[in-house]
């Protein structure tokens, strides 16, 4: 006798199939869902690292900001005392200018024959007034003024006769214009 299946067997091997690849599917799944879990604990931790160490970063530029602002303070501060030093030796310097001047000044005076009797400087000029002997000892004394090294022009402004106790002498004022620099 022959038999027959009315079972359809493909539709229990389709289920089969269908099962495993369901299990199969599932198991993609899961492992899909592992693997993103894994990559999001991953990037956690890198991200909780990467804060610490920005705060720590940023806490050390604040640091060095600081040491910074003090440089700049220090290189200021140091900006200003070498420009009190500079005024300082400025006026050091020419502390010692006017006496000097005038003791060279001194020195070209001729004796017996020319007496200054007053000296006035204001800024790049210098006023001379004196008395002498005769317009012989006045000329003669502008010329040794005129090649004073600091000197830069002598001008004569007045010369008058004058009698002093009995004695007819030469009255000058000059007017002369100092070198700048010097």
């Amino acid at each position: 006798m022959i038999k027959i299946n009315l079972i359809p067997y493909h539709e229990k091997e389709k289920k089969e199939d269908l099962a495993r690849q369901i299990a199969v599917m599932a198991g993609a799944f899961l492992l899909f869902i592992l693997c993103l879990v894994g990559v999001y604990a991953y990037m956690t931790v890198s991200i909780g690292g990467l804060e610490t160490r920005l705060t720590e970063s940023r806490e050390k530029l604040k640091a060095l900001d600081a040491k910074v602002g003090d440089l700049d303070k220090f290189k200021s501060q140091i900006a200003e005392f070498e420009l009190k030093l500079g005024v300082i030796k400025t006026l050091e310097e020419n502390r010692v200018y006017p006496v000097k001047l005038f003791d060279d000044l001194a020195m070209q005076v001729p004796p017996k024959s020319v007496w200054l009797t007053k000296i006035g400087q204001s800024q790049e000029s210098l006023t001379i007034e004196g008395i002498g002997r005769d317009n012989i000892a006045v000329a003669g004394f502008m010329k040794t003024i005129e090649n004073f090294p600091a000197m830069q022009s002598v001008d004569l402004v007045s010369s008058k006769k004058v009698e002093i106790a009995q004695t007819t002498l030469q009255q000058f004022i000059f007017s002369c214009k100092l070198k700048k620099g010097f």
